[in-house]
């Protein structure tokens, strides 16, 4: 009896000395993909995946400008696009707490003569405003030899009326115009310039210093500026977006604020992800709101809250995301709060394999966490707690 006692135990030890020898990479797993998958898509950007703001996985594959052949580097700065709208969000929040404006102020509070009614800022920050499309209304109306700001589109707003799609507060609808108009409204309740504010309150503190503002005029003088590429669908290569007249928007647009226009690297996104975890910028109570649903008045809830969109994984538990996508660009950052890891993917080739890698990415991080899971409970010498 004491003989097969001895060797239980011995067989346990081995077999958990065995196990603490075969450990989970994460970062060779997700090396492993890449491979794979960059070759099969031809991918060009930079990854970045971390753990509690130290970098897994960081990598550029690809052209910063395909025509000359300049291969992309790490700390090169992209088009955010549509993320930028975290940042606005932010700077709305900061005011609020600051005492210069409410979530619930009326939208006319702030800016006069608007021809929309029951509008409330919460409901910009939210995509439950309703509000037309202003670069529709500027499509069509506006001369393209000019370069349009917020003061021009909101004129337009005014000049070109167009219905509400909805009752304020009853659905989502995505708008751009809604994120136009909050960064308006932070420079008349600031009195400052929303360029201004943005460098003075948020990227300086965080220490984002590639982050900026950017028309195509500046872009093209960055020697680090990833340029946006679509695919020639006769010749099969990639060129400039620019070029693309469909693309155009971006230059007779191009002084607007608050739906996009900033750029920056995937580090200064980073170190943006890690303020996020702080009271840096604004309370932590402050932040627990921007990433809740939004509820709408018949009581269901919207997957957004303010510049954020808002998912519960089964296993990650809560993450808060965003894309943009920009003639030649397509960004995302992925920010799964309840184990601290953020995913940011920076693209300029229009790539086809984003919703491929996020799920991935998924996957990878699920797996990591239920193997170290798994590694704890199987310890036969972990203290009970």
């Amino acid at each position: 009896m004491r003989i097969a006692l001895v060797l239980f135990v011995f067989s346990w030890t081995s077999l958990c000395a065995q196990k603490y020898t075969i450990k989970f990479n994460l970062k060779d797993s997700i090396r492993r993909f890449f491979k794979d998958e960059c070759a099969k898509s031809n991918f060009s950007g930079v990854i970045l995946v971390a753990k509690e703001g130290q970098p897994i996985f960081y990598m550029a594959k690809g052209y910063r400008d395909y025509e000359n052949r300049s291969s992309l580097r790490k700390t090169d700065i992209f088009e955010l696009a549509s993320v930028s709208k975290q940042f606005t969000a932010m700077i709305i929040m900061m005011l609020q707490e600051r005492g210069k404006l409410g979530l619930n102020d009326p939208l006319n509070k702030w800016i006069k003569d608007l021809p929309f009614d029951g509008i409330s800022i919460r409901h910009l920050l939210t995509h439950t405003s309703g509000l037309p499309d202003y670069q529709a209304i500027m499509d069509t109306h506006w001369d393209k030899s000019k370069v349009a700001d917020n003061i021009d589109a909101i004129e337009y707003l005014k000049k070109y009326p167009e219905p509400l799609h909805f009752k304020p507060g009853t659905k989502y609808e995505y708008s751009n115009t809604g994120y136009l108009l909050l960064a308006s409204i932070a420079e008349v309740a600031s009195d400052a310039n929303f360029i201004q504010l943005m460098h003075n309150w948020v990227f300086k503190p965080v220490q984002m210093k590639s982050a900026d503002f950017r028309t195509p005029v500046m872009k093209s003088r960055i020697s680090n500026m990833a340029q946006g590429h679509k695919l020639d669908q006769v010749t099969k290569e990639y060129k400039n977006a620019i070029r693309d007249p469909q693309s155009n928007y971006t230059i007779w647009l191009g002084n607007r604020k608050g739906p996009g226009r900033i750029s920056a690297s995937a580090i200064d996104l980073l170190k943006w992800d890690q303020a996020l975890y702080t009271p840096l910028l604004v309370a932590k109570t402050t932040l627990s709101e921007a990433f809740n649903h939004t509820t709408l008045l018949d009581g269901t809830k919207s997957f957004y809250g303010f510049g954020w969109e808002i998912m519960l994984h089964s296993k990650l538990g809560r993450i808060v995301a965003h894309s943009g996508d920009n003639p030649g660009y397509r960004t995302y950052i992925k920010r799964y709060i309840d184990q601290n890891y953020v995913v940011i993917l920076l693209n300029n080739n229009e790539s086809s394999s984003m919703n491929t890698i996020l799920s991935k990415m998924d996957n990878l991080i699920s797996d990591k966490l239920i193997f170290d899971n798994s590694d704890r409970s199987m310890d036969p010498l972990r203290r009970r707690e």
